[in-house]
């Protein structure tokens, strides 16, 4: 929570927390939407981003980047994101962990990221996209939280299209996502010449199903994939497996 000296990064209704990461502190208001656990464990997934440039889309209050800065030793990261607030959250973020030289949100469109970016230029793209699809129990499309979760202002196709477009040859896409849409993922990468090379399966539990996947694809790549050992959250209710706790950093 934010005390003294940072009290001056906030707006009304919102808070900081500590990501017990390299002292990096992230703005957030909970009556819109928080990041969760998908985001960190996809930046536990994420490899070879040293001295590269990377694009996050969907990017939110900016958790992606933020953590992979102290994560990684990548060039420049960049966020992508629509919602005017949610920019203004990020930006905030960085400017009070003073990573402004190598981190950056932007506003943009998903839909045209390659307009933004530009074609073939960038070296990796990491992604949390909204993971269901439009018109499942949407009650407000205008509402944050409905258009982070719901394919409302960009799908699936977007986000893969999108990814193949501004990726280098050799480039890489990590994204996060539902099992039940793995299929459609895998096909979508196919017709963008984005070939899978490894996935991880997320469970609460070890007898539990996922309920979480994350997939790495190539431009370009061979057909070669490997499936990862997947990660356990949860050791028994409320004790996290130390694959967690790693990836967090306790």
């Amino acid at each position: 929570m934010a005390t003294g000296e940072f009290s001056r990064y906030l707006k009304e209704g919102e808070r900081i927390d500590d990501l017990e990461r390299n002292n990096l502190r992230i703005i957030q208001n909970p009556d819109r939407f928080c990041f969760g656990m998908d985001a960190v464990l996809l930046t536990g997934f994420v490899r070879g981003l040293d001295g590269r440039t990377v694009v996050d889309l969907c990017s939110g209050n900016g958790i992606i980047p933020i953590l992979l800065s102290a994560k990684t030793k990548a060039k420049s990261l960049t966020g992508l994101e629509i919602l005017e607030e949610n920019v203004d959250m990020a930006m905030r973020s960085i400017s009070l962990n003073g990573i402004g030289d190598r981190v950056s949100v932007i506003r943009g469109d998903v839909v045209k990221a390659s307009e933004t970016f530009g074609r073939s230029c960038i070296d990796a793209i990491t992604c949390n996209p909204p993971y269901m699809a439009a018109g499942r129990g949407i009650t407000c499309p205008t509402d944050a939280r409905n258009i982070a979760r719901h394919e409302i202002l960009c799908t699936l196709d977007d986000v893969i299209r999108e990814s193949s477009l501004m990726l280098k040859h050799d480039g890489r896409l990590f994204m996060v996502h539902r099992p039940s849409r793995l299929a459609e993922i895998i096909v979508t990468m196919n017709q963008y010449d984005i070939e899978p090379k490894r996935i991880k399966f997320v469970h609460p539990y070890v007898d539990k199903k996922p309920n979480m996947v994350l997939i790495e694809g190539v431009k370009y790549g061979g057909r070669e994939l490997v499936v990862e050992e997947p990660v356990i959250v949860f050791e028994k209710e409320g004790v996290y497996t130390r694959m967690i706790t790693e990836v967090y950093g306790y």
